[in-house]
């Protein structure tokens, strides 16, 4: 259970403020609630269990210690990812209809969360583990959160909370767990005042670079919003 819910989590924290997020209230605007949903969930089931099975596989044939060292340096990258923010994906919006609207909302979410920082978590979930149906289970679950979250609050959100500090507060966990695992892997010697500072100020120099001096402009999908049909 325990698996399940870190897996909930840290997906649900990915996915404030990602363009997949953002995607789900944009379709929002377009479908009905529950179409939007029920594609969201097929899309993460066909996507994340791609991740799992690939998880799964790095996870028989690579020793322990070196999995979880690439989740926790995963984890780095993924809180300086989702700092930097990422390009708009909204071309994904224009896909056919004639498969019908859930068929629609799958194939656009599917797409847009190809090679996302989710999907690469549950390759690191999944590899860390060893539990590939809970972590798909706990995946797929923060992913439906996650996106109910912005399809029924993102107004409210957008309106009242800036993007800029959803995605500050999103990147700051995922480096947190990351800096975690690591300081448990580290040997002691690495654990001595002064190679703790040198790391607190490489990690404070990426963060700057990546939240502030190369960051990606902030969507804004509020316009979105108000078009939402919530039947």
């Amino acid at each position: 259970m325990l698996i399940f819910l870190n897996a909930v989590f840290l997906v649900v924290v990915g996915e404030l403020g990602d363009k997949t997020q953002l995607l789900t209230l944009a379709l929002a605007g377009k479908y009905k609630v529950r179409y939007v949903l029920s594609g969201v969930v097929i899309a993460s089931l066909l996507n994340h269990g791609l991740a799992v099975i690939v998880g799964s596989y790095l996870g028989n044939v690579l020793p322990m210690r070196a999995i979880s060292l690439a989740a926790g340096l995963s984890f780095l990258a993924f809180g300086l990812w989702t700092l930097r923010g990422e390009g708009d994906e909204e071309k994904n919006l224009h896909k056919e209809k004639r498969f019908g609207p859930i068929i629609a909302v799958a194939v656009a979410f599917f797409l847009a969360e190809m090679g996302d920082k989710t999907q690469l978590m549950a390759v690191a979930l999944a590899a860390e583990y060893r539990y590939p149906l809970l972590v798909l289970a706990g995946t797929v679950t923060g992913m439906l959160v996650a996106n109910s979250i912005g399809v029924f609050c993102g107004a409210w959100i957008c309106k009242h909370i800036p993007e800029k500090y959803i995605k500050w507060v999103s990147g700051l966990v995922f480096m947190l767990f990351g800096s975690l695992t690591l300081f448990n892997l580290a040997p002691e010697w690495l654990l001595a005042p002064l190679y703790i500072i040198i790391y607190l100020l490489v990690i404070t120099a990426l963060i700057y670079l990546c939240g502030v001096r190369f960051a990606t402009p902030a969507e804004q999908p509020c316009e979105k919003a108000a078009a939402i049909d919530l039947e």
